[in-house]
């Protein structure tokens, strides 16, 4: 669901556009759907409610545009190493879940599918998500930097579950350095996790 066409002769202004998309995500982290109002995300992004309906005609429709546009996305990126595919797949889950919107992800995760039609904008992205982290898996399996034998689904569930527990579990007076410093938190996450893979049978690691 996109938003709304502008009403000719009034063109959109992208400033206002973003006030209002990051107002509706800090709400829908703060107050979960059941406190998601148009007139909530009005006030607090400083516009007018009617400037909300010249956008979108309804608040499922705002909701699901701010979180396709305004939440980072989970995407492959191939750096030629599985080192550094994983890296960047760990600092993107950090990114995420420490980052100004990390409320509104995990709410997302916990009501996506009682949201009518955001359920299925999520689901898309989910999957999308899991289709980019397989294969980067798969491509260092293809490439002999991972054992043929190492289970795809163990590996990305610690690694992404390492990465999301560790933002979310940072006490809030450290939030803001690990947000500064996702790289250098999803370099030790991968190091410690390849390591523990490509560790020879009976070496004690």
């Amino acid at each position: 669901m996109s938003a709304a066409p502008a009403t000719p002769g009034r063109p959109r202004d992208p400033d206002v556009d973003r006030r209002i998309a990051r107002a509706a995500l800090e709400v829908f982290g703060d107050a979960g759907w059941a406190g998601f109002a148009m007139e909530t995300v009005a006030r607090r992004a400083g516009v007018g409610k009617a400037s909300l309906y010249l956008r979108w005609s309804t608040k499922e429709a705002l909701l699901t545009d701010a979180l396709v546009n305004g939440l980072p996305r989970i995407s492959d990126v191939d750096t030629g190493t599985i080192h550094g595919d994983l890296v960047e797949l760990a600092t993107q889950m950090l990114g995420l879940y420490a980052g100004g919107f990390s409320r509104a992800a995990l709410r997302l995760a916990l009501e996506a599918g009682a949201i009518p039609g955001v359920g299925e904008h999520y689901e898309a992205m989910r999957r999308e998500q899991i289709r980019a982290a397989r294969a980067i898996v798969r491509r260092g399996i293809a490439r002999g930097e991972l054992p043929g034998t190492a289970s795809v689904t163990m590996l990305l569930d610690t690694l992404t579950g390492g990465a999301m527990m560790h933002a979310l579990s940072s006490p809030p007076d450290r939030r803001a350095a690990l947000a500064n410093d996702t790289a250098g938190h999803a370099r030790r996450l991968v190091d410690f996790l390849l390591h523990a893979v490509t560790a020879p049978v009976g070496s004690g690691a």
